[in-house]
């Protein structure tokens, strides 16, 4: 696995958990993207609330089915390699919100071997 320490670069994308691509929910398509481009990794967050363009709250309550709670999408990469993926990013997201920035890479590792 190849290390990515120092100063690199974090995309963040954040959507509605109702938004799908082709029938399939559309924070996997990227997932599944994000991967086949061989991104160094990703993580998806669910959130508890939150409220975007529409000005709408949504929010996790146990009395109702929560829908359209948001998702955010963190991969941490080079900057050459993030940006190389934007633009396959770009054909999927008609909404949601691409931030990019700086971050400093203190460690990336794997588990230790096993003994």
């Amino acid at each position: 696995m190849r290390g990515i320490e120092g100063e690199q670069a974090l995309l963040r994308i954040i959507l509605s958990e109702s938004r799908t691509h082709g029938g399939t929910p559309l924070h996997r398509v990227i997932l599944d993207l994000l991967r086949a481009e061989g991104l160094a990794g990703a993580t998806v967050l669910k959130g508890q609330a939150g409220f975007g363009y529409d000005r709408e709250v949504h929010t996790l309550a146990i009395e109702v089915a929560a829908v359209g709670l948001p998702i955010v999408l963190e991969v941490v990469d080079t900057e050459e390699r993030i940006e190389a993926v934007l633009p396959k990013l770009g054909g999927l997201l008609a909404g949601g919100v691409v931030t990019v920035e700086r971050v400093r890479v203190i460690r990336y590792a794997g588990p230790p071997p096993i003994a």
